[in-house]
């Protein structure tokens, strides 16, 4: 892990320095979409804005997934650096999104659709801010050539207390080995982060590609915005089959049960877009 980066006698939050990464990223993004759809908006303020949202969001819904834990110590907790939830993102850049059109006077669903590949984009950049920063996106033990180490019980990462051998999270209660592996080996886990990266990266291009098509062929708005609910959904769920995450909803992990809400949302929206050009081309 290298949660921090000197750079002399600077000290950068590696997580922090690859979210301001992913934030200019997504800004030049943005800023290509409204220019090949002749949108005049500030793409600067949009993504910054919604940036910090979906920050928040994040964080508290990470907190807000043990209320336990968090409300017997609030305040430390709500200003860590340390755990954050795609679902909480996508909520609170959704809602930031939604306010900006009103703002700028535009569409939601356009601005939600312009807005799609920049979020897809910041969004993988963002997790190789997580493994960098040691924030515990670590997948399941693995063999495979790729794999990665970690030691668990390095200060500040969130493996300490459990390794993962199996599917399934494991409760801190195994003594000094697990299977035979002491508590203090160095695991080797599957880089979960760097498989969100290099999908979110696939994403971000489907749905650029996707813009491009949808503007020539005058898509109602809403399509892009669809599939991007559809295909995020889709990768977190499988990335979530291989990560360190507790199993609390028929089977799955909170993150999977909302990335089935996340395709359905974006399947009932592309059904929804469908059916109102059908009705304004009747009309």
């Amino acid at each position: 892990m290298y949660p921090f980066i000197h750079i002399g006698p600077l000290t950068l939050g590696s997580y922090g320095l690859m979210v301001a990464i992913g934030l200019i990223c997504g800004f030049f993004i943005l800023r290509a979409d409204f220019a090949r759809r002749g949108v005049s908006a500030d793409a600067e303020a949009i993504i910054g804005i919604t940036g910090l949202s979906g920050l928040a969001g994040s964080r508290l819904y990470h907190l807000l997934e043990t209320p336990k834990e968090f409300f017997a110590d609030p305040w430390p907790q709500l200003f860590s650096t340390m755990g954050f939830a795609f679902v909480g993102a996508i909520i609170g850049g959704f809602l930031a999104l939604v306010i900006l059109a009103k703002r700028f006077r535009m569409s939601v669903l356009l601005l939600l659709d312009a807005a799609s590949p920049a979020a897809a984009m910041g969004y993988g950049i963002g997790r190789i801010g997580c493994m960098l920063s040691g924030d515990g996106d670590y997948g399941i033990a693995t063999n495979l050539p790729w794999g990665m180490a970690f030691e668990p019980l390095q200060p500040g990462s969130r493996i300490f207390g459990f390794i993962q051998i199996d599917h399934g999270a494991l409760d801190p209660s195994y003594g000094r080995d697990v299977q035979g592996l002491p508590l203090d080996a160095i695991v080797r886990v599957h880089p979960t982060p760097i498989y969100e990266f290099l999908g979110a990266i696939l994403i971000a291009w489907i749905l650029w590609r996707l813009g491009a098509r949808c503007l020539k062929m005058h898509a109602p708005s809403g399509i892009i915005f669809a599939a991007y609910l559809v295909l995020t959904g889709i990768a977190r769920f499988l990335v979530e089959i291989i990560r360190i995450n507790p199993r609390s909803f028929y089977g799955l992990t909170n993150a999977q049960a909302a990335s089935v809400v996340s395709v359905l949302a974006g399947v009932a929206l592309f059904v929804y877009a469908r059916k109102a050009t059908r009705q304004e081309i009747r009309a």
